[in-house]
């Protein structure tokens, strides 16, 4: 079981979480959006945690953290679609934390029920935030105009705003700059497609999002930022809400595989031997090796959420301490739900069992940003200074 000495959000009982394992394995077999996980969430203020409780003194960050990770436990997926929402109320939290209100109206509009997701990622672009395939154009007259697909937008199905960026290439000698705003569902130009088929994490129903020609008011752009690494605050606040609440739903996929682990342990016994395979000392020592990294990434997080709580500022230092945790967490729910499969049977080999689920879902971590090698170059860079070609 997961030792986060933080309280979750009240409404993440034993029951409701019943509730939400019983369905995550047809929501994963299916292919299908958590719909009643999510009504359920949404009627319960789940998704309004961090307009009620901000990052702060209040403790927003580790009171998020820990329902993720709760949450997680019964249904990765639910908590992973659900993270996307939550970031955007983080960072605006975390920015007015740190004197800057500029994403105050989307607390404002969370408070009334809007659901925002992040129309970031795209294919073929890894400079994540930094750059964009996404082309603007200023259309005569005032506002942008944005042509481009993103992938991974999670909450396809339900999302009311979703925050969109790209690239304004200056023609009058300027500087290049990527535009930030966020569009309302149904504007022309909009269009969700139907590509998520992948092989976890598939209740999160995170399809693909064209824009062709979406416009967008002059006052709906909200950021306006150089090409390359900055260290603008929305820069921050999206690293840290994103990597922090993504390490804690793959934590939490790890505390759940350790709890199936023991639990096969305990219950079978080895033919030859005469024992329960909880006295056998190289499974023990398995379980304990995965528990271990288990509980390393926790320190991690506890660290992270009480100095993003705190307000502590740490500039560019952040950055190589946000990705490792997330890299952690990822490593520690893989470790954690090869070693459940590794003791589950063959009965847990099956494609129905929560073990294999999990594993599968597990995976889906080295997809997010920052991957593996992004994070290492970011730590590399902290010590080193940038290579020198």
């Amino acid at each position: 079981m997961t030792t986060t000495p933080w309280a979750a959000h009240p409404l993440l009982t034993e029951e409701l979480l019943g509730r939400f394992r019983s369905r995550a394995a047809e929501y994963d077999a299916a292919n299908i959006f958590f719909t009643e996980d999510f009504d359920e969430l949404q009627a319960g203020s789940y998704l309004r945690m961090l307009v009620e409780c901000p990052p702060g003194d209040a403790g927003g960050m580790a009171r998020a953290a820990a329902s993720q990770r709760r949450l997680a436990s019964a249904a990765p997926a639910t908590a992973l679609g659900s993270s996307m929402h939550l970031v955007w109320t983080a960072v605006a939290g975390l920015l007015a934390q740190r004197g800057d209100p500029s994403l105050g109206f989307v607390l404002d509009e969370a408070e009334r029920g809007e659901v925002f997701a992040f129309g970031v990622s795209e294919p073929g672009n890894d400079a994540v935030l930094f750059d964009s395939l996404t082309r603007v154009e200023q259309i005569p007259g005032g506002g942008y105009s944005y042509t481009g697909t993103k992938v991974f937008t999670s909450l396809s199905p339900v999302w009311t705003r979703l925050g969109i960026f790209g690239k304004l290439q200056a023609d009058d000698g300027a500087d290049d700059a990527i535009l930030h705003a966020f569009v309302p569902r149904g504007t022309a130009g909009v269009e969700t497609l139907t590509d998520w088929n992948p092989h976890g994490m598939r209740a999160t129903q995170s399809n693909s999002t064209r824009l062709t020609d979406v416009r967008v008011p002059p006052d709906a752009v909200f950021r306006s930022l150089p090409v390359g690494p900055n260290g603008d605050l929305l820069v921050f606040g999206i690293f840290a809400a994103f990597e922090t609440l993504i390490a804690s739903v793959y934590l939490g996929i790890a505390d759940r595989a350790l709890e199936l682990a023991a639990e096969a342990l305990l219950r079978r016994r080895s033919h030859t031997a005469g024992r329960p395979l909880a006295d056998d000392p190289v499974l023990r020592n398995r379980l304990a090796a995965a528990a271990m990294r288990r509980t390393g990434a926790e320190a991690e997080l506890f660290g992270v959420v009480r100095d993003l709580d705190g307000g502590i500022e740490a500039g560019s230092a952040w950055f190589p301490r946000l990705v490792t945790l997330k890299t952690h967490a990822v490593e520690a729910a893989v470790e954690a739900t090869n070693i459940a499969l590794h003791v589950g049977g063959g009965s847990g080999f099956s494609a129905s069992a929560e073990a294999v689920r999990l594993s599968r879902d597990a995976l889906a971590g080295q997809f997010h940003p920052s991957t593996e090698e992004s994070a290492r170059a970011s730590v590399a860079t902290s010590l080193l200074g940038p290579p020198s070609s």
